[in-house]
């Protein structure tokens, strides 16, 4: 397996794996969300805000996770947002999703991210360090569906991530239906 950074697969590419994967898993509705918010995540969103990484066995993509920047105006930590996320579907529940993130959080890491947040399943994102955090503790661009799953971790230092102040999102995420 090799983990890439970057648009090396195209953009049509990406639309598609995330599209297929989740269709697969979570039926043809919200395969049709996930392709419409990928390609508005890679249509307009400015490459400084968005950060791409793949895992691929061979030739063949069987992973890929997005992140892009959560900005909180009155708080100076840069932050990213851990969405969408993807894996095969046959190469699912082998360790791949993981070491996917872990790596991509390595690297923001070591790149002077001080926070990462997600929304998604506590005890599969738990896994890989993240805790499950408040509103309160850390705003949400849109109001969320199933509070449980909002979910942070701190790079920087030990205890519970709290940001200070309400937070931006890039565009593409800036509909309801996704949260």
């Amino acid at each position: 397996m090799k983990i890439t950074r970057g648009f090396d697969t195209d953009p049509d590419a990406i639309i598609n794996f995330f599209a297929e994967v989740f269709e697969q898993s979570e039926g043809r509705d919200e395969g049709a969300v996930i392709r419409s918010l990928t390609q508005d995540l890679l249509n307009t969103t400015p490459s400084d805000d968005l950060q791409i990484f793949s895992v691929k066995d061979f030739d063949n993509t069987i992973g890929i996770v997005a992140f892009s920047r959560l900005y909180f105006p009155q708080d100076p930590r840069v932050v990213w947002m851990l969405s969408p996320m993807a894996v095969a579907t046959h190469r699912q529940r082998q360790g791949i999703g993981q070491t996917l993130i872990t790596h991509a959080l390595a690297t923001l890491n070591d790149e002077g991210a001080d926070a990462a947040v997600t929304y998604g399943s506590p005890d599969y994102y738990g896994q890989v360090g993240f805790v499950p955090v408040t509103v309160d503790q850390v705003a949400a661009p849109m109001p969320l569906s199933m509070p449980f799953g909002w979910l942070g971790q701190c790079f920087k230092t030990q205890g519970p991530l709290t940001l200070t102040g309400p937070c931006r999102c890039v565009p593409a995420f800036n509909r309801p239906d996704v949260w």
